[in-house]
C-alpha cells in the first residue's frame, strides 16, 4: 500500500510504545528485521482522519541516543541518516507522564536533530493516580511542539493523536533545548563543513559515534577521528557536559509545568509488592513456583489442541490418499509435504501459550524483577538475567525460547543463550525418555514415595540444566565480543496485563514461527520421505515378489504388510544409510535399526517413537505394544535383548545432547542470519552426544 507520510515511534522502554503502536495500526502490521541486524522491525499502516495513510515504524526502546546495545544504535541511524529509506517525516515521542524527568532526556536529544515532533503524554491515568498534575498547554508552549495526553492501554486520546499526526508540520518548529554548538564549537563547525551537515547536533553525534555508524565510509570515519585529536575532543566528557545541560533545561521545564504531591500511591504500592517478590529468599521461591505453574500449564493446556492438530493432519493425509489417485505424487503431497507441515503446526499451541505467559509477565512488570534477581547468578556462567526466560521456556520447546532471546540486548549473552537453550530437555524428548525408561527401569517405589521411573525422568531434566549451564561457562571463555555486558533496567510499576496485547503477541509469534521455520522443516521432511520411500535398483520389486510366493500365502494380511514395510525400510536409501553408519554407532551400542531412527528423528526427536513402531512392526497408535515389541527384540548375533540398560541410557544420552530438531536449526539461522551458528551448534552438540553416549554405554554394559 502506498503511504503519504512516515511516522516513527520513539521512547524509553516501559513507556507503552508497543501498546501505542498496536493501538494505531491494529492488525495492519509486518514484522521483519532491520537491514544487516537481527533486531525486530515492526511497521504498520495507519489510516489518518483526512483519508491519507501513514507508515508507522516502532523503533527499539532506548534511554538515550548514545547506544549501549545494537537495538539502541538503530534509533540514531534511522533518525539521522537522510539516505536511510526508513527515515521518518515525523517522530512521535512517547513520554511516561508519571516519570517525565527520565523520559525527557531522550526527547531533548531527538528534538535537537530538528525532525518534526509530536509528544504523546502516555499513562495520564497513572500520573493522576500518583498525584501528578501536568499543565499540558504550558508544557506544549515551552517545547514548541504539539502535546497530546493519552492512555494507550485504555485507548484514550488515540483519535486526538491521529488528528495531530494528520496536521503535523513538515518543518521542525520545536524550541532549542540547549546550546549544542557551545559543547565543541570548532569541531562541530569543521565536521558540518567537511561532511556537509546542516544540523549541529547531528555533527556532534558523528563525533561521538562515527566508529559504529554504517552510513559513514571508512575514510569519513578516519577524518572525523583526526578532527577529534586536532581539537582535543573527549567523548565521555562532552556527553557528561551535554547531559548536565539537558537536565538543567528539563528541571526548569518541569518546575513550570508539572506539580506532584509528596507521595506517589502507585509507586509506593509497587515498592511494597517488591519487598516480597524480590526478597533474597522468598523472591526465588515465588519465582520457581510461578515457573512450575507455567511449566505444567504448557504441557497440560497444549496437550488437547496439539492432539487435535495432529488428528486433523492424520485425517487430512488419509483423505488425500482416498481422493487422489495412488502414486508417488500423492504420497509426496500427503506423507511428505503435509506430514512435514504437521510437524510445524503441532507446535503452535506451545508457542502461543509460552509467549502468552511471557507477555503477561512483561505487561505486569514482573519480568523486569526476574531478570534483576537472576542477573548476578547467570552472569557468572556467561549468561544474562534475561537468559532465564529462554532457558525455562526450553522445557516446553527450544523454538519459541530462542525467539525469546531477542529481549537480551548484549550480543555475546544472546548468542550464548541461543547456543545452549537446545540442551534443555524439551517436550519432544519426553516420549523418547518415557519409552526407554519404561523398558529398562523397574516401576517400583523407593523410600515409599519416590518412583524409580519418575526419578530417572527427573534426573534427565536436572542433567539437561547442568549441561546447559556448564556449556555456557565454556562458551563464555571462547566467544569474544567488544560489546560490554551492561545491565541497566528500570523496574516499572505493577499493572494489569492488557489482554488484547497478550493475544496479539501470541498470534504474531505463532505466525512468525510457521512462516519462517516452516519453510525449512517442510523441505527436510520431503527429503526424508524420499529417502524412506525409494531404494537403489529394484530392491522393492524383489521384496514384493518374495511375499507373493506360496509359502507366504497363509500369512495374515496385516502381518504381511508390516513385514513388507519393515524389509522395504531396511532396503530403502534410509536403510542403506543406516547400515553405512552402523560401524560408527556400534561403539554406542546401537544397531542399524536404531541408526535409521537417529536419521529420521533429525526433523523432530519424537519421530523416534514412530520409527521404532515401524521398524519393530508395532502399532504406532499404541505405545504399549511398541514397548512390548522393543522389549522382545533380540540381537541376532548374541541372542540377547537389544534394549539393555546400557543401550537405553546410551540412547537417552544421545537424545539429551544431539541437535535433532529441524525447527530449531531453522530458527537459530533466522535469529542469527548466519549459517555458521547453527552449523557450529549442530557440530558441538553431536560431538557431545557421541561422547556422552559412548561413556554411558561402556560404564553400564
Amino acid at each position: 500500500m502506498k503511504t503519504d507520510i512516515k511516522v516513527a515511534l520513539v521512547g524509553n522502554p516501559n513507556t507503552g510504545k508497543s501498546t501505542l503502536f498496536n493501538a494505531l495500526t491494529g492488525l495492519n502490521q509486518k514484522i521483519g528485521n532491520f537491514p544487516g541486524v537481527t533486531v525486530d522491525k515492526k511497521t504498520g499502516i495507519l489510516e489518518l482522519n483526512d483519508g491519507r495513510y501513514a507508515e508507522v515504524i516502532d523503533l527499539p526502546g532506548t534511554y538515550s541516543l548514545y547506544p549501549k546495545s545494537r537495538d539502541e544504535s538503530i534509533v540514531f541511524s534511522v533518525l539521522a541518516d537522510k539516505s536511510n529509506p526508513l527515515r521518518p517525516d515525523l517522530v512521535v515521542i512517547i513520554l511516561d507522564a508519571s516519570n517525565l524527568k527520565r523520559n525527557l532526556l531522550l526527547y531533548t536529544q531527538v528534538a535537537d536533530l530538528k525532525i518534526p515532533v509530536i509528544v504523546a503524554l502516555n499513562m495520564m491515568d497513572l500520573a493522576k493516580k500518583s498525584g501528578i498534575t501536568i499543565d499540558v498547554n504550558a508544557f506544549a508552549q515551552k517545547l514548541g511542539v504539539p502535546v497530546v495526553p493519552i492512555s494507550a492501554r485504555k485507548m484514550e486520546g488515540i483519535d486526538k493523536l491521529k488528528e495531530a499526526i494528520s496536521h503535523a508540520n513538515k518543518i521542525a518548529l520545536q524550541a532549542d533545548t540547549i546550546d549544542v554548538e557551545a559543547l565543541a564549537p570548532q569541531l562541530i563547525a569543521q565536521i558540518s563543513d567537511e561532511m556537509q551537515v546542516d544540523n549541529p547536533y547531528f555533527a556532534l553525534q558523528l563525533a561521538h559515534q562515527h566508529e559504529t555508524l554504517k552510513f559513514l565510509s571508512p575514510a569519513e570515519s578516519d577524518r572525523i577521528e583526526e578532527l577529534e585529536h586536532e581539537h582535543s575532543f573527549h567523548s565521555s566528557k562532552a556527553q557528561a557536559s551535554e547531559t548536565i545541560a539537558r537536565y538543567s533545561f528539563i528541571n526548569d521545564l518541569l518546575y513550570d509545568t508539572v506539580h506532584q504531591k509528596a507521595t506517589a500511591h502507585e509507586e509506593t504500592l509497587s515498592n511494597k509488592i517488591d519487598k516480597v517478590l524480590t526478597h533474597k529468599t522468598f523472591g526465588f521461591i515465588i519465582f520457581f513456583a510461578i515457573l512450575l505453574f507455567i511449566f505444567q500449564s504448557i504441557f497440560a493446556w497444549s496437550a488437547y489442541p496439539m492432539q487435535l492438530i495432529a488428528d486433523l493432519f492424520v485425517w487430512a493425509e488419509a483423505s488425500l490418499h482416498k481422493l487422489l489417485p495412488p502414486g508417488p505424487l500423492t504420497n509426496l503431497v500427503a506423507d511428505g509435504i503435509l506430514g512435514g507441515l504437521s510437524g510445524v503446526m503441532v507446535f503452535i499451541p506451545q508457542i502461543a501459550i509460552l509467549f502468552g505467559f511471557i507477555s503477561i509477565l512483561e505487561d505486569t512488570g514482573y519480568m523486569s524483577r526476574v531478570t534483576f534477581m537472576m542477573d548476578r547468578i547467570m552472569r557468572k556462567v556467561g549468561l544474562n538475567g534475561k537468559s532465564v526466560v529462554p532457558l525455562i521456556g526450553g522445557f516446553a520447546c527450544a523454538v519459541p525460547s530462542i525467539m525469546a532471546t531477542r529481549n537480551i540486548e548484549n550480543w555475546k549473552d544472546r548468542m550464548i543463550t541461543i547456543m545452549v537453550t537446545p540442551l534443555v530437555t524439551c517436550s519432544a524428548r519426553l516420549p523418547v525418555y518415557t519409552l526407554l525408561i519404561a523398558l529398562v527401569v523397574p516401576n517400583r517405589n523407593v523410600w515409599w514415595i519416590f518412583n524409580l521411573q519418575g526419578l530417572a525422568l527427573t534426573g534427565m531434566y536436572i542433567f539437561s540444566l547442568i549441561s546447559a549451564v556448564t556449556v555456557a561457562f565454556v562458551m563464555k571463555q571462547i566467544i569474544k565480543a567488544r560489546e560490554r555486558g551492561y545491565f541497566i533496567m528500570e523496574l516499572p510499576v505493577y499493572r494489569m496485563p492488557r489482554w488484547k496485547n497478550v493475544g496479539h503477541s501470541m498470534y504474531e509469534r505463532a505466525k512468525t514461527f510457521v512462516l519462517q521455520a516452516g519453510k525449512v522443516i517442510i523441505a527436510i521432511s520431503v527429503v526424508l520421505w524420499v529417502l524412506k520411500s525409494y531404494a537403489p535398483g529394484d530392491r522393492f520389486e524383489h521384496i514384493d515378489k518374495k511375499y507373493e510366493q506360496p509359502q507366504y500365502s497363509g500369512m495374515n494380511a496385516e502381518d504381511k504388510q508390516l513385514a513388507i514395510s519393515s524389509e522395504k525400510l531396511e532396503d530403502s536409501y534410509a536403510g542403506v544409510l543406516g547400515h553405512v553408519i552402523e560401524p560408527v554407532i556400534k561403539p554406542l551400542g546401537f544397531d542399524w535399526k536404531i541408526g535409521i531412527a537417529l536419521i529420521t528423528s533429525f526433523v523432530a526427536r519424537e519421530v523416534f517413537v514412530g520409527s521404532m513402531a515401524t521398524i519393530y512392526s508395532g502399532n504406532e497408535e499404541k505405545i504399549e505394544s511398541v514397548q512390548q515389541k522393543m522389549h522382545d527384540a533380540k540381537n541376532p548375533e548374541t541372542g540377547q535383548p537389544v534394549f539393555t540398560v546400557a543401550v537405553a541410557f546410551s540412547l537417552m544420552m544421545f537424545y539429551a545432547f544431539a541437535m535433532q530438531c529441524a525447527s530449531t536449526v531453522a530458527v537459530v539461522y533466522r535469529e542469527t542470519k548466519d549459517w555458521r551458528w547453527p552449523a557450529t551448534q549442530f557440530a558441538y552438540m553431536t560431538a557431545m552426544a557421541y561422547l556422552a553416549s559412548f561413556i554411558t554405554y561402556h560404564l553400564l554394559r
